[in-house]
This record gives C-alpha cells, sequence and structure tokens, in this order.
C-alpha cells in the first residue's frame, strides 16, 4: 500500500533509537520515549496561501527532521510505523 499525504501534511518515518542495556536493566516498550527524529518518506500537494499561490515545502524526501514528542496522527502501513504530520509541526530539519 501506497500513502500520499494531502495538502501541507508530510509523511514521517520514526527512526528508532538503537536499544542499550545498561546493567542488565530492560526498559519495556511502554516506557520509553516516542522517538523524535523521522525520516520524511512523502510529501503532499503543497500548502496554499491567501492569494492562491502554492508555497513551496521546507523539507523534502529524504530529509531528517526533528518532531515534536506528541505530534501528528500515527498510522501502521504493512506493518511500518508512520506518523502524518503538518509541515508547520516539524521543528527542525536536522543535517
Amino acid at each position: 500500500m501506497k500513502i500520499k499525504p494531502l495538502g501541507e501534511r508530510v509523511l514521517v518515518e520514526p527512526v528508532k533509537e538503537e536499544e542499550a542495556v545498561k546493567g542488565g536493566i530492560i526498559i519495556p516498550d511502554s516506557a520509553k520515549e516516542k522517538p523524535q527524529e523521522g525520516k520524511v518518506i512523502a510529501v503532499g500537494t503543497g500548502k496554499i496561501d491567501k492569494d492562491g499561490k502554492k508555497v513551496p515545502f521546507n523539507v523534502k524526501v529524504g530529509d531528517i527532521v526533528l518532531m515534536p514528542k506528541y505530534g501528528g496522527t500515527e498510522v501502521k502501513v504493512d506493518g511500518k510505523e508512520y506518523q502524518i504530520m503538518r509541515e508547520d509541526d516539524i521543528l527542525a530539519v536536522i543535517g
């Protein structure tokens, strides 16, 4: 299945942090923080300003971005987890 975001939305795949076990303690998934970094997988059709002009995206497919911890909408496609969010919700481009 393929997802194409609409409007000013962006599809982001969260980047999983490497799981490091220190001192033999394993942290359950429910206690782990959500990843704040993600890779842009797809961008929507674009935002239209008040004059009817298309505003170009500041992010592009392949960018690594910093996302808010609890922003966007979680979706699962073919067993992979993604976030769909507005471009305005993305905090920064990393790199």
